[in-house]
């Protein structure tokens, strides 16, 4: 019997709406690629692998790497899409979401195939205004970007540090000229400004992302192989494999901080309380 309501849609079998999870189907970490087709990439080295579900641009699968539970949730492109995934995700006890994607660099120094973490973002999409006005900052949990920064390390992986800008336009949004070389008049100060403000990427989903962690007490992060290169306009799908790793390896680290957290009776993690 369907159970849903306007206000709390859920499919028949009392699943969530959109992603099809039900309780206890998704790990308390999840890897939030935008494309489904990445699961396959960042789950290969995962152990018990078992496809929860697929509706729409949500495909979702649990596993174990180096005997962490842990699960994948693809959120399509953009931050509407993603929104929705981490609303019903959320419902269903999932405290800790990484977005693993693909981003385009702003700053020289940064090639296709390098990774990037991001430790805040600028709120260029729309929907993170439905929550909060666009003063509200968002930035990344401290926790999630150290496990992003010790498994690079880990795996000695190139990667950088930095503010992203995400979009809800991959084309005009992104400093691409649309069809038929349409541009708005503010076009051509886009991507210069944000390059001057130090801005290290370009993406379609992060700021979102961290704007509802901080609303809902989530612990979020991103880390994005990058593919292509605005200033040097350099194109390369590249590193793909490599950010999978990474941010299953910052489960497994998160994981461990956790169990010392809850064993020393204590919030948050600080170098000491890890030595």
């Amino acid at each position: 019997m369907n159970k849903g309501t306007a206000k709390n849609p859920l499919s028949k079998d009392g699943s969530q709406y959109h992603i099809g999870c039900r309780q206890g189907d998704l790990a308390p970490y999840v890897l939030m690629p935008g494309d489904p087709g990445r699961i396959e990439k960042i789950s290969q080295d995962w152990k018990k692998k078992k496809q929860i579900a697929f509706q729409r641009e949500y495909k979702s699968l649990t596993g174990f790497f180096k005997k962490v539970k842990i699960s994948c949730l693809s959120s399509g492109i953009g931050a509407p899409s993603l929104a929705i995934a981490v609303e019903e995700a959320a419902r269903l006890k999932v405290k800790t979401f990484i977005r693993v994607g693909s981003t385009g660099a702003l700053q020289k120094g940064v090639n296709p195939g390098d990774l990037i973490i991001n430790t805040a973002g600028v709120r260029l999409e729309g929907t993170s205004e439905k929550y909060v006005a666009k003063e509200y900052p968002a930035t990344a949990n401290y926790e999630v970007v150290l496990a992003l920064i010790e498994a690079c390390e880990k795996l000695k992986y190139k990667y950088h540090l930095g503010i992203t800008a995400s979009t809800d336009s991959f084309y005009v949004g992104e400093g691409r000229k649309g069809y038929q070389g349409y541009a708005p008049s503010n076009f051509e100060n886009v991507l210069p400004d944000l390059k001057k403000a130090q801005v290290l990427n370009l993406e379609m989903e992060s700021s979102a992302l961290f704007v509802l962690g901080n609303i809902y007490g989530l612990r979020t992060g991103a880390i994005c192989a990058v593919f292509d290169n605005f200033t040097t306009n350099q194109w390369k799908v590249k590193g793909e494999e490599k950010v999978g790793r990474a941010a299953s390896e910052a489960v497994v680290i998160l994981n461990k901080w956790d169990k010392i957290k809850k064993r020393k009776n204590k919030k948050y993690i600080y170098p000491s309380l890890i030595n």
